[in-house]
Order: structure tokens, then C-alpha cells, then sequence
């Protein structure tokens, strides 16, 4: 038997063909970052602007001029068909830029804030960011109606500070937040459902 067999070089569509295949989101593939990677990774690359393509991931958005319900639709690659959450990159308000408060009202309703802001920690327990969660409530406020949608809204730190300086006040970025969007149910949402050795990492709210 000859021992030189001669194997061709794969064809431009063989080649185009297997790229596709690579490409392609395997079964069971969800994007699935942890609160740490969405600070330290999207938000402050997308502040830095150091990955142009990172809208394909999660793209910006004027969330407060359309419905919760519309925002599915509109979500990045990783996130079309995910039906648990999706993820937007939202610009500073003219009225923020002036140091006046951001509008989170929209045609049918508003969101509004509960409870109080909380840190976003690194793995090695620094302060990267701070988390806020909201609900959308249809009709006008006060009186609005709650509804199931809800809304983690991120922001990143200037300087990462550490945790063991109580006094220190942290110097937000305010260009771009990170929103979480997601539906309230009654099961455990898989974003909840978090590796064991990151157990002591999350924060109540």
C-alpha cells in the first residue's frame, strides 16, 4: 500500500460550508453571563470602546421609547429566541447629560424602582458596579398596574474600589447602562440558577 496518499485541499465551498457549521449556536447553547462578566466585560468594553462588534451581542437601544414586550424582537444574536432574558446597551438621556433625571416613562406605563441599589462584586470581592431592578407598571404613575416584566439596570464604576472602605463613594459612568430584561415566574429562571462556588459572590435584593 502506498504510504503517500495525496488528500486534496478542501474546497472554497467546503470551506465556506464548515465555517457555517462552526458558526452555528450548538444545541442547548443560551448566553448566559454572570452579573460580574456583564460589569467587568460588556459594560466597561462597550464604555471603552474597544470591540465594534459587540452590538451583535448586545445592542444599544432606546429602551424607554418602546414596550417591554416589543424588546424581545430586538435583541442581540446570542439572545433571539431566548425566552428568559434579553440584553441592551442604553445610551445616556439628553435630560441625564444636563443633570436632570432620566425618563423611564414609555407609551403605555413606566418602570419603577424597588427596593434599594445594590453592588456588583468582582470574583476577587471588589465593588465593579452597581445593580438597580425595576418594574414595569402599565397606565400613568402612581397608580399604574404591575406587571410581570422586569428590568436589572447596570452601571459601572470610574475607579473599582474596594469593599473594605465603607466611605467611599463610588464615581459611576454614566454613558451607557447594561439592562437586563426579563419576565417574573413563579420557577427559578436559569440566570438564578448560578455554579455553587459563585453561591457568596451574589447579592440579595
Amino acid at each position: 500500500m502506498d504510504g503517500n496518499i495525496n488528500k486534496s485541499a478542501p474546497s472554497k465551498a467546503e470551506k465556506k460550508k464548515g465555517k457555517g457549521k462552526m458558526d452555528a449556536r450548538p444545541p442547548g447553547f443560551r448566553f448566559y453571563p454572570t452579573e460580574e462578566e456583564l460589569v467587568s466585560f460588556y459594560l466597561r468594553t462597550k464604555l471603552e470602546g474597544h470591540f465594534p462588534d459587540l452590538a451583535r451581542v448586545i445592542p444599544v437601544l432606546g429602551l424607554y421609547d418602546l414596550e417591554p414586550w416589543q424588546l424581545p424582537q430586538l435583541a442581540g444574536e446570542l439572545c433571539i429566541g431566548d425566552t428568559e432574558q434579553w440584553f441592551f446597551f442604553v445610551p445616556r438621556q439628553e435630560s441625564e447629560a444636563l443633570g436632570g433625571r432620566p425618563s423611564r416613562t414609555t407609551a403605555s406605563g413606566y418602570w419603577k424602582a424597588t427596593g434599594s441599589p445594590s453592588h456588583v462584586y468582582s470574583s476577587d470581592n471588589r465593588v465593579i458596579g452597581v445593580k438597580k431592578t425595576m418594574v414595569f407598571y402599565l397606565g400613568k404613575a402612581p397608580k399604574g398596574t404591575k406587571t410581570m416584566w422586569k428590568m436589572n439596570e447596570y452601571r459601572a464604576i470610574g475607579e473599582e474600589i474596594s469593599t473594605s472602605s465603607s466611605t467611599t463613594i463610588p464615581k459611576l459612568r454614566h454613558e451607557y447602562t447594561l439592562c437586563r430584561i426579563y419576565i417574573t415566574s413563579r420557577s427559578f429562571r436559569a440566570f438564578d440558577r448560578r455554579p455553587f462556588e459563585g453561591v457568596t459572590r451574589d447579592i440579595e435584593t
